[in-house]
């Protein structure tokens, strides 16, 4: 939600982000070193330190939590190797120093230090100026109505120059809805460089691709070209506008997979079928390209798009199943043959067994199709059944 505040308004919630990011960078200060991390253990020895700086007692509290998060968060990607092996040159950088917070950084507050007035668009909000009321936002209709089913904490989000409220919302989830128990009562889809994704269609005789690389490939090498001369550059001002560029190319990834994740979920919704997707995790391991394709498997958010795909659909009352890509590019959905020389080319896939010829990923989202009817029929399979009530004596 976007806040409308007034200039007063205004000077005194980034004064209270400014108090809030100071006091976590000296709680993450002394977690650095601390040998528990834990919100209880840290607050034993700083919360005295936060109050006496200004901070109230929940937004003190809710300030040591969120340096805990952050170093669960720094912690785990330490753990999973995503900052690099133990003593690489990345790794040891990241150990060896505190984690430090942006002062106009995000401030989580909960029901205690921020309040809705939903029916006149305003919030309560804590400040270091005393409680704020009549806080005014700004949002379409139907976020409105959701804010009803509004749950748990809200980040208060200094970006640009505006401020925004993130709030998170529960929703119930309809029942999902099975489909027939046939292969075809699945949606296929199979996700990939050239075409970001391509479904079984309605008819299997035609080609339903979503996104073919075109226009998005060529945005994308315009980006890159752009980066990579603001990078040569080095300056302060090009590494604003590396910034900023960063910002809108991810915008721009977020929304073509939303649009990808909405047509995805329509479609399968209007045939009352479940989604199959393969899971590409771990596949920058797995699977060696040529160079000029590197940058573009490495760069797309597939992860993202998964997630997308899998919230709307269960919102929808789909269920989804995630499928294991292995040999679907290149095994007949018709025959079963599984050879690599039934993929001559990117685009085409002929089998050499039964002869069947036609688009490669049409091909591989109708093996994937397969597979999720078989895996969820394997996975119902596995359900135990509700006990029959014994008869009255």
């Amino acid at each position: 939600m976007k806040l409308a505040p007034t200039p007063e308004q205004h000077a005194a919630l980034k004064a209270t982000l400014a108090l809030c990011n100071a006091g976590a960078n000296t709680v993450a200060q002394y977690a650095h070193t601390a040998t528990d991390r834990r919100p209880f253990a840290l607050q034993k020895h700083v919360y005295a330190h936060l109050k006496a700086s200004g901070l109230s007692a929940q937004p003190a509290i809710r300030v040591i939590k969120k340096v805990a998060d952050a170093y669960t968060t720094r912690q785990a990607n330490l753990t999973n190797g995503n900052y690099g092996p133990p003593g690489s040159k990345r790794y040891t950088k990241i150990v060896g120093k505190p984690i430090m917070f942006r002062q106009h950084a995000g401030q989580p507050f909960d029901d205690r230090c921020l309040s809705w007035q939903i029916d006149q668009s305003t919030v309560s909000v804590w400040t270091t100026a005393g409680r704020l009321r009549g806080v005014g936002f700004v949002c379409a209709p139907w976020q409105l109505k959701l804010l009803t089913a509004r749950k748990g904490e809200s980040d208060l989000v200094f970006r640009d120059g505006h401020f925004y409220l993130h709030a998170t919302v529960d929703t119930d989830t309809p029942p999902p809805l099975i489909p027939a128990d046939d292969p075809s009562g699945w949606l296929g889809v199979d996700l990939g460089i050239v075409n970001l994704a391509v479904t079984t269609a309605d008819d299997p005789t035609d080609l339903d691709v979503r996104w073919s690389g075109g226009a998005v490939t060529a945005r994308r090498k315009r980006n890159q070209t752009l980066r990579c001369a603001l990078q040569r550059v080095g300056s302060k001002s090009a590494k604003r506008k590396l910034k900023t560029r960063r910002r809108k190319e991810t915008r721009y990834v977020t929304d073509i997979n939303h649009q990808l994740s909405k047509m995805i979920v329509a479609q399968a919704q209007r045939t009352g079928q479940g989604i199959a997707v393969e899971d590409l995790s771990g596949i920058r391991d797995r699977v060696r390209l040529a160079r000029r394709q590197r940058q573009q498997l490495h760069s797309w958010a597939f992860a993202q798009l998964r997630d997308q795909i899998t919230y709307k659909a269960q919102a929808a009352g789909l269920p989804v199943v995630m499928i294991n890509p292995r040999n679907t590019s290149r095994t007949c959905h018709r025959c079963g043959s599984c050879a690599t020389a039934n993929r001559p080319s990117q685009a085409l896939f002929r089998c050499r067994s039964c002869g069947w010829s036609g688009h490669a990923d049409q091909n591989a989202a109708l093996n994937i199709a397969a597979l999720g009817h078989k895996n969820y029929r394997a996975a119902q399979s596995t359900v135990p059944k509700a006990a029959t009530p014994l008869a009255a004596s």
